[in-house]
């Protein structure tokens, strides 16, 4: 995707080959700015501290933190360490787990003088990996866009709504959620997207419509409360989101505040559907509400940052002294709720038999 006409990715290699690049989403929407990662704790940091965020974003993180690692120190140990130093970093994105069980695995089969250039050569790979699964979820995303604009007068637009950022920000390129949408403007399709605020940390104001702005894609940002009021009175046509970990039976864990729009949606008949790679599926688990949710700092809803009315940036309190806060990052909207799971291999009602109906390898594997 692409910022100022340059296409960019969340992550990459820097020039020199001797660090990984990010762009610091803790800056933005105010500030574009590329942060060095030049150590393995540089990449933990990077992930517990959010300058990357998304399920598939951390696990691309995570397997380049393996190749950092891999460099400071390639002997067994090292490798054990870097998996428990960057396991610990965020509980709930499964993902984060995938990559570095996958990476541990194929590091643990070749010599330690060999492991620096295996780490590289499987960071590429998931990277490029999550890109293709991305743009194939996009195709099966715009044929469901695609039947709704066929149900319209022509030239009407097609109203979405989306919760949180399940972007390209949130992956290595064209998101989940949105790449049905990028995929439907490209098309030619007038298409528009309600943007969830997403509070604590307003990752809809601050990423999802900083993307959707660059890409041209016409958007509203509203205050996440507004989106059953939009049910009610017709104006939002189908619902997608995005997912941190969805278990065996379809059960989903996405931002906080998913629950509630996919509760508005039932009730006014909206479709609802959530996008997923199939890494973000989590086979171990056949029930959702056994995934971990992680309990962020109060500050993020005590605290708000922005830009000043002087043009500077900062940070303001909004709530009493004394007062605590609660900040459960993730909820888990049940399976029944969900119209759809669009993946890479197409789209699967949220069942056991649905999700095994798309992945059958998985029924030899005994899950």
């Amino acid at each position: 995707m692409k910022v100022n006409g340059t296409h960019y990715r969340p992550i990459w290699q820097a020039a020199d080959g001797s660090a990984v690049e990010i762009i610091d989403q803790t800056r933005l929407p105010h500030e574009f700015a590329v942060a060095r990662l030049a150590s393995m704790a540089d990449a933990a940091h990077a992930i517990r501290a959010m300058l990357v965020r998304g399920a598939p974003l951390i696990g691309a993180t995570a397997a380049w933190g393996l190749w950092l690692a891999m460099r400071e120190d390639p002997s067994d140990s090292g490798l054990a360490s870097a998996y428990e130093t960057l396991m610990a970093t965020r509980p709930t994105a499964v993902n984060l787990r995938w990559a570095l069980d996958a990476g541990r695995a194929r590091l643990a089969t070749v010599a330690p003088g060999e492991r620096v250039a295996a780490a590289e050569a499987f960071a590429r790979r998931v990277c490029d990996e999550d890109a293709e699964l991305n743009h194939a979820i996009g195709r099966h995303g715009l044929a469901i866009i695609e039947a709704i604009a066929a149900t319209k007068p022509p030239g009407e637009t097609v109203n979405v709504l989306t919760h949180c950022n399940a972007g390209w920000l949130a992956t290595v390129d064209w998101g989940t959620a949105t790449s049905p949408i990028y995929q439907a403007h490209d098309a030619g399709i007038p298409i528009h997207v309600w943007v969830d605020e997403t509070r604590p940390r307003n990752q809809g104001a601050f990423l999802t419509a900083w993307e959707l702005g660059n890409h041209g894609v016409d958007h509203t940002v509203i205050v996440d409360n507004a989106g059953g009021h939009l049910m009610q009175r017709g104006r939002v046509d189908l619902c997608i989101v995005g997912t941190d970990r969805v278990s065996a039976n379809g059960d989903v864990a996405n931002k906080i505040g998913t629950y509630l729009k996919a509760l508005a949606a039932h009730d006014n008949g909206v479709p609802f559907y959530v996008a997923l790679p199939s890494p973000t599926i989590d086979w171990t688990l056949h029930d959702g509400f056994a995934i971990p949710i992680e309990e962020r700092s109060p500050d993020e809803v005590t605290r708000i940052p922005g830009r000043l009315d002087d043009g500077t940036t900062g940070a303001v309190t909004i709530t009493p002294p004394g007062s605590r806060a609660a900040n459960p990052a993730f909820d888990v909207t049940p399976a029944r709720l969900v119209t759809g799971l669009i993946t890479e291999r197409g789209v699967a009602p949220a069942t056991p038999e649905g999700l095994l109906g798309l992945f059958p390898e998985r029924v030899a594997a005994g899950e």
